[in-house]
């Protein structure tokens, strides 16, 4: 890995995994109506929304520039990543549509994790990183992750005072990321 590689603009570079958001997004477009609202309540926290967007774009922008490591280890290594935080982001989105309005997310991925797509968002980022064996992105990427912990803290305080004692009880039994057992 090199801390800033070379940069080329190509038909096979970095920008092509960091589309995942884009087809996400239109995945979701799929979904009840609502869904947006239901995703992502206001939890007042807009300046770490914005700083997070910043990062974000500036992801999205390096990658354009980014060689992939097609054949090598690290290629195959953050595809594997990377089609894993699809599938996270996926299966959540179906959790979601399958919770009643008015309910708190507890099915499905949310069984697993409190906030299955904040993870399911992160984990391409890092799976594109390793496949371009990119320490900026990788950074970039660690850098997300740790505004979303903040932001996944204000959503639970916010998401708490909503439901109370369940989410409180859902909170109580679900770790807030995969593989982080609770305490």
């Amino acid at each position: 890995m090199t801390l800033i590689p070379a940069f080329e603009v190509g038909l096979w570079n970095a920008w092509i995994l960091t589309t995942f958001l884009f087809l996400f997004i239109m995945l979701s477009g799929l979904l009840p109506k609502d869904i947006g609202k239901r995703i992502t309540p206001n939890t007042g926290d807009n300046k770490n929304r914005r700083v997070m967007l910043v990062v974000f774009f500036t992801m999205i922008i390096y990658s354009i520039f980014l060689p992939l490591k097609l054949g090598t280890v690290w290629f195959y290594a953050g595809l594997a990543v990377y089609v894993l935080g699809f599938i996270i982001s996926i299966a959540a989105l179906f959790s979601i549509s399958a919770t009643k309005p008015g309910e708190p997310f507890t099915t499905g991925m949310y069984r697993y994790s409190r906030h299955p797509i904040a993870l399911g968002t992160l984990l391409p980022f890092i799976g594109t990183s390793i496949a371009a064996a990119s320490w900026l992105l990788l950074l970039l990427s660690v850098i997300m992750m740790v505004i979303s912990h903040f932001l996944a803290m204000n959503e639970e305080s916010a998401t708490t005072n909503k439901f109370g004692a369940a989410y409180r009880e859902y909170m109580e039994r679900t770790p807030r990321w995969i593989g982080i057992p609770k305490s």
